[in-house]
C-alpha cells in the first residue's frame, strides 16, 4: 500500500469532498446498521459474472461493483474511474496508480464507521496497538530519556504506612496497583474526573495520583532508614507523597485516599480492623460509581457499563434452575466481581462423600459448580408445570471477567460460635477455569465432579498476587505477595516490601488470590483475584492476550 499520497485521491477529495467515502463505508463496507447489512447481501455482488468473491470492489464515482478477476479494472478503463473501495476491508484501490492508498481522513472515517459498526452488532471496542498524538509526540520529542525497567527493577514497589488497623487496605491496594491493565490505565492517564472541579472527592482521581511520577514537596522524612532486601522503608516520622512509579523506595502513607473511603463507604470508617474483601468490593464499588461509563448497546447483563472497573472486574455467572417434575430449565446470568467459596461440608448434601471438606482450589470451584437440591422447604413456581416444585440448581462460569476474584469463605459466624477455618487450601501457579464454565458444565449432564476436559487457551490463568491473614479472627495481621515480573514475587507487609519466592507464595495460607490471563505488553500482566476470605479467596481472570489466564490469590 502506498503511503506516500495519491494525486487521484486528492483531486476527488477537492471535488466531492469526503461524502462518498462516508456512504461507502456506512452502507457497504462497516454497515452500521441492520437494513445497511441487508443492502451490502443484496448489492455487493460483481454486477459481471454475479459472484460475490473474490475482493468484490464498489467504485467511488458511480454505483457499480465489480469482483478484482478484471471485472473491476475493465469498468475502470472504460469509465477513467480510478477511485474504488475494497468492500471486505475498506481499503482505497487507485487504477491510476495502481496500488492501494492510505489517506488519513479516509481512514479516520473508516474506523469510526467501523467502531459504530462493532456498536450495532453489541461488540467491545476493537482492541488497537497505542500511538502517539501529536500532543504526546510532542512530549516525547521534549523528554528523549526513558525510563525501562531492569530484569531486576523494584521500579513500583512501594511499602505502605500502617495508620493504625489499615493493613487491609494496604493489601488490596498492593494488589490493584499491579494489576498492569488497571495500571496502563492510570499511566496512560485516560481517567476524565466527574466531580468537575473538585477532584478531591474522587476516589480514582486518588487512586490515579499514587501512578504520578513527580515526587510532591513535603517536609523532610524524619526518621532512620532500614533496608529489607532491595528495597527501603523508614521506621517512623512523615512520609513523603512519593507515587509507586517514581523509583523512590520510601513507604507511601495513604491518609486521603483512607478518608475517601470512609466518606463513600461509611461501614467502613473508623480504626478498626476490617475485612479485606469487603475493602476490596467497596473500593471497586466506589470506584465504579466515579468512573464514567456508558450502558452497553446490547443489553448484556454481563457487562453493566464501559467503565474501566467493569472492563477488567465484571463476569457473567450462569444459574440453572431445572424443575424436578417437568425437566424444564430456568436459566439466568447475573453480573459478578467476586465468587465466594465455602470451606466446610457441603450443607446441602446427603452423600457421605461430599461431607468431606475441600483441600484445593480445583475442589472448591468443583462443589461451587456442582447442581444443588433445593428441597422441600425451597420449591420454586415452574413456568412450564405452572405449580410449586422441587428443582435443583447449579452455577457456572458464563463470561471470565479481566479480573476474576474468587472468595475463600474462612471466617464462620453462627448463634453459638464465631471462628476462623484454618485448613490449608492449595492453589496452582496456573489454573484452567475450562471444567467450570457454563458450555462445559452443562455438556457434562450436570456430572458431580471434574472430568477432563480439552484445555481452552482463553481459560488460562497464571498466579498474580496473593493476600494472607494471619491470626485469629480477632485479632490479625495481613500481608500480600505480589508478582513484579514473570517469576519475581515480593512479600509486602505494609511499610516493608521483602524478595519472596514461588514456593513461599504457593505453600502461605491464601485467603484471597488474583490471577491473570497471559502476560500483556510493556511486562504487565492482567489481573485475576482469589481471596481466602479468613482464608477468603478472591480469583481474577483476564481475555486472553498471547496466552495464559493469569490468578491472584490473597488471604485474610
Amino acid at each position: 500500500m502506498s503511503m506516500e499520497g495519491c494525486v487521484h485521491l486528492s483531486e476527488f477529495k477537492s471535488s466531492k469532498g469526503t461524502q462518498p467515502f462516508r456512504i461507502i463505508y456506512s452502507f457497504f463496507v462497516f454497515c452500521t446498521s441492520r437494513a445497511a447489512r441487508l443492502q451490502k447481501a443484496k448489492w455487493c455482488v460483481c454486477s459481471v459474472c454475479g459472484g460475490h468473491s473474490p475482493r468484490v470492489h464498489a467504485c467511488l464515482h458511480c454505483i457499480h461493483f465489480a469482483c478484482y478477476q478484471g471485472h473491476i479494472q475493465e469498468h475502470a478503463t472504460a469509465t477513467q474511474h480510478n477511485l474504488v473501495v475494497d468492500v471486505e476491508q475498506g481499503q482505497v484501490l487507485c487504477m491510476g496508480c495502481g496500488d492501494y492508498v492510505y489517506d488519513s481522513e479516509v481512514r479516520r472515517i473508516a474506523l469510526a464507521c467501523k467502531e459504530k459498526s462493532r456498536r450495532s452488532l453489541g461488540l467491545d471496542t476493537e482492541y488497537r496497538a497505542w500511538a502517539p498524538d501529536a500532543v504526546e509526540m510532542t512530549l516525547l520529542q521534549a523528554h528523549p530519556k526513558r525510563r525501562r525497567p531492569t530484569p531486576n527493577s523494584t521500579i513500583g514497589l512501594r511499602g505502605l504506612i500502617n495508620l493504625g488497623n489499615t493493613c487491609f487496605m494496604s493489601c488490596i491496594i498492593q494488589a490493584l496497583t499491579h494489576t498492569p491493565l488497571l495500571r496502563d490505565y492510570f499511566l496512560s492517564d485516560r481517567h476524565v474526573c466527574q466531580f468537575n472541579n473538585d477532584s478531591s472527592r474522587c476516589l480514582v482521581c486518588e487512586i490515579a495520583r499514587l501512578f504520578q511520577e513527580n515526587d510532591v514537596a513535603l517536609p523532610a522524612l524524619m526518621g532512620t532508614t532500614v533496608f529489607r532486601g532491595s528495597c527501603q522503608w523508614v521506621s517512623c516520622g512523615c512520609p513523603f507523597q512519593i507515587k509507586f512509579y517514581s523509583g523512590n523506595k520510601a513507604p507511601l502513607i495513604l491518609h486521603k485516599l483512607l478518608h475517601l473511603i470512609w466518606t463513600h463507604a461509611r461501614h467502613l470508617a473508623g480504626y478498626e480492623q476490617q475485612d479485606a474483601h469487603e475493602f476490596f468490593i467497596a473500593a471497586l464499588d466506589v470506584l465504579h460509581r466515579h468512573c464514567q461509563g456508558n450502558p452497553p448497546s446490547n443489553g448484556d447483563s454481563t457487562h453493566t457499563c464501559s467503565c474501566i472497573i467493569d472492563q477488567i472486574f465484571t463476569g457473567g455467572l450462569q444459574s440453572d434452575v431445572v424443575c424436578q417434575a417437568c425437566n424444564g430449565v430456568s436459566t439466568t446470568i447475573d453480573p459478578f466481581w467476586d465468587i465466594s467459596l465455602d470451606l466446610g461440608p457441603c450443607p446441602y448434601s446427603t452423600s457421605k462423600t461430599d461431607k468431606t471438606v475441600p483441600t484445593s482450589l480445583a475442589d472448591c470451584l468443583d462443589r461451587f459448580t456442582r447442581p444443588e437440591h433445593l428441597g422441600s422447604s425451597a420449591k420454586i413456581k415452574c413456568n412450564g408445570c405452572q405449580s410449586y416444585q422441587e428443582s435443583t440448581k447449579q452455577l457456572t462460569m458464563k463470561k471470565l471477567p479481566i479480573v476474576c476474584s474468587f472468595h475463600l469463605k474462612r471466617f464462620e459466624h453462627s448463634n453459638r460460635l464465631h471462628k476462623k477455618i484454618s485448613t490449608f487450601i492449595s492453589f496452582p501457579e496456573h489454573l484452567d477455569m475450562t471444567p467450570f464454565m457454563s458450555t462445559r458444565r452443562n455438556n457434562n449432564n450436570n456430572h458431580n465432579g471434574i472430568t477432563a476436559h480439552p484445555t481452552d487457551i482463553n481459560n488460562r490463568y497464571s498466579l498474580f498476587a496473593v493476600v494472607n491473614h494471619v491470626g485469629s479472627l480477632d485479632a490479625g495481621h495481613y500481608t500480600a505477595f505480589v508478582r513484579q515480573h514473570r517469576d519475581q514475587w515480593y512479600k509486602c507487609d505494609d511499610h516493608m516490601i521483602t524478595r519472596a519466592t514461588i514456593q513461599d507464595v504457593l505453600q502461605s495460607e491464601g485467603r484471597y488470590w488474583s490471577m491473570t490471563e497471559g502476560f500483556l505488553e510493556h511486562g504487565g500482566y492482567c489481573l485475576a483475584s482469589v481471596v481466602v476470605a479468613g482464608l477468603n479467596f478472591m480469583l481474577a481472570g483476564a481475555h486472553r492476550n498471547q496466552g495464559n489466564w493469569h490468578l491472584v490469590i490473597l488471604q485474610v
